[in-house]
């Protein structure tokens, strides 16, 4: 497996980068190697400082950044030879097999839909979130960002979307489904929620379980939860800021442990065609370590393709 990592994305780049790339190695397999993207100088600079002198880290060189500010498109363009972008030529030309980056959010989104671009039949892809839920499992959310405004039609595929990915990479077989809203009833929510149940009950390839509230959001109530993105960014954001609230106030458990992103490395774009990690800005060395695990786990269980044979099989 070749994992491809943007070195110079994030707060804390390229120094957090390159120790999560170390801490990560012990989990690989001898033939898995790393593409730590960025300039190279600078990454053999780091790799010498920490006494690495293996062979699983392969550097690419790329002498520009886009940094976190930038408008997405226009960096893209303006710096082909930008870490970003040249992790994107990487995985477009089939050099690696999934590209993660903490950098520009934006930039990712866009060199997605515009470099490996969306599935066929998908109308728009969505980032997907992971929910730690009180009995120690998780959700997976989506749309966490990706898609502020959305149609039904949008909503009723993400739904399809969470359910093929958290089947492939779970093995749980019919994950529920359940459509964030402000009240359990059918006839609850707004034009987008209530045009929106009404898809999602007549989708055969999903199992629909009905509205979900804020309160079941932790509770193990529904495996994926459906959402629009500008909904599904506060939530995450909120939830999120339990474990540092926890933290500051000396509390900490299992629950409060599993609120902390560092766990789960990062988000994967779901619905494009190729295997896309964005990780969250501020990741530290143990947050890229996880990301990597999380870009071996969407490759091993094949979400890219398995996804192809649903939306062809509709």
């Amino acid at each position: 497996m070749k994992i491809a990592v943007d070195v110079m994305g994030g707060d804390y780049a390229p120094e957090a980068v390159i120790e999560g790339i170390l801490l990560a190695l012990s989990s690989l397999s001898n033939d898995d190697t790393i593409l730590a993207v960025g300039p190279q100088g600078t990454i053999e600079q780091l790799l010498a400082k920490h006494g690495y002198a293996g062979k699983q880290i392969a550097i690419i060189h790329a002498d520009q950044v886009i940094e976190m500010g930038e408008h997405p498109t226009k960096a893209l363009s303006q710096k082909p030879n930008s870490s970003i972008g040249v992790g994107f030529h990487l995985l477009k030309e089939g050099k690696a097999d999934v590209f993660a980056s903490a950098g520009n959010t934006g930039a990712m989104m866009v060199g997605s839909l515009f470099s490996v671009k969306t599935i066929e039949g998908i109308s728009r892809p969505a980032i997907a979130g992971f929910v730690p839920q009180e009995d120690g499992t998780y959700a997976l959310m989506l749309d966490i960002g990706a898609n502020a405004d959305c149609k039904p039609e949008m909503l009723d595929q993400f739904a399809l979307l969470g359910s093929v990915y958290f089947e492939a990479t779970t093995g749980k077989k019919a994950p529920r489904v359940g459509l964030m809203n402000i009240g359990e009833e059918e006839q609850k929510g707004n034009i987008l929620s209530l045009a929106t149940h009404a898809l999602l009950k007549e989708n055969k390839k999903i199992n629909f379980i009905g509205n979900i509230e804020g309160k079941d959001f932790f509770k193990n109530k529904a495996d994926v939860i459906v959402t629009d993105g500008f909904t599904g960014n506060i939530i995450l954001k909120m939830g999120e800021s339990i474990y540092k609230i926890m933290k500051d106030q000396g509390i900490t458990n299992d629950f409060v442990e599993n609120t902390n992103y560092e766990k789960y490395g990062g988000s994967p774009i779901i619905g494009i065609n190729g295997n896309v990690i964005i990780a969250h800005g501020a990741s530290s060395p143990l947050a890229i370590k996880n990301m990597i695990k999380l870009c071996r786990s969407v490759v091993e269980s094949d979400v890219c393709g398995k996804i192809k044979a649903a939306i062809e099989n509709q």
